[in-house]
């Protein structure tokens, strides 16, 4: 989808990683909240925003801020619900 290396939980995207900075899925519900904080921007693909994720700029990021919006992001994520494995196994949920 972005180009680099991405980590999920129960099936649906938390954060990846790119050329362009840390990519965190933060639903489109947390959108606007998210690009208030420090460091975020809209996450554009063909020219448009794409809904419900945000970039970060590494240059913008420590430690700490890293973990914050991992946190951030598996908020969002963990009241998904788990999508269905490819194998059409039942995926193990984890909390």
């Amino acid at each position: 989808m972005f180009g680099g290396i991405c980590f999920m939980l129960n099936g649906n995207m938390i954060a990846g990683s790119s050329r362009n900075g840390l990519l965190v899925r933060v639903g489109k519900e947390w959108r606007e909240d998210a690009l208030r904080r420090p460091g975020a921007s809209e996450m554009m693909m063909g020219g448009r925003a794409v809904e419900g994720y945000v970039f970060v700029d590494p240059e913008r990021l420590d430690e700490a801020g890293l973990r914050d919006w991992l946190a951030y992001a598996h908020a969002f994520v963990r009241a998904l619900p788990a999508k269905p494995s490819k194998s059409g196994r039942k995926r193990a949920s984890k909390k």
